[in-house]
């Protein structure tokens, strides 16, 4: 169990790397400025988060916490109970959300990431988007069309329609991928 002084330390960071983000440029938050904005030492960033991509990894995190809750337990059709292709199509239209909702949070994990493939986040999106196409039975290979469509989330074009405004055309057309893909 974490120390409530730990727990006051972590949510202090999270939030002040947050409202950094919002008032600067990606680049323009450095472990410096986010520890001397959560009123702790440098030392104890980095002991927390490790490094930089460790710090964005766990606001990202803590931003898909409730996606992740009802994409296991939640009501359908992002919750158990609904056709894979209604889920799926579902999935993406939060990742969407969640995305437009955090832009700054997102390009900057972005940024920073250098093994995205290996985060928790990745990873437990991967096993419910390959797990609902292989549930839908269409013949695909499951494994790399989840890694395909998960890759078209991580880039230029997924940054520039959210910063453009064009999220509903963003999700509109993954709507359609899925409606395609799956029959």
């Amino acid at each position: 169990m974490e120390r409530a002084d730990a727990a006051r330390n972590r949510q202090a960071i999270l939030r002040a790397t947050e409202e950094l983000l919002a008032s600067h440029e990606v680049s323009e938050v450095s472990m410096d400025r986010v520890a001397a904005a959560a009123g702790v030492a440098k030392g104890t960033v980095f002991h927390r988060f490790g490094n930089r991509e460790g710090l964005m990894r766990a606001l990202v995190e803590s931003r898909v916490e409730s996606l992740s809750s009802a994409m296991a337990s939640g009501p359908p059709p992002l919750g158990p109970g609904a056709p894979p292709a209604a889920r799926l199509a579902a999935f993406f239209d939060a990742v969407v959300e969640l995305a437009t909702r955090n832009v700054k949070v997102m390009a900057a994990f972005e940024q920073a990431s250098t093994d995205r493939l290996n985060s928790p986040v990745y990873l437990a999106w991967h096993a419910h988007v390959s797990g609902l196409i292989a549930a839908a039975s269409c013949g695909l290979d499951a494994d790399l069309t989840a890694h395909l469509l998960l890759g078209s989330l991580h880039s230029d074009l997924m940054l520039h329609l959210l910063r453009t405004g064009e999220t509903e055309r963003l999700a509109a057309g993954l709507r359609s991928l899925v409606r395609t893909m799956l029959g």
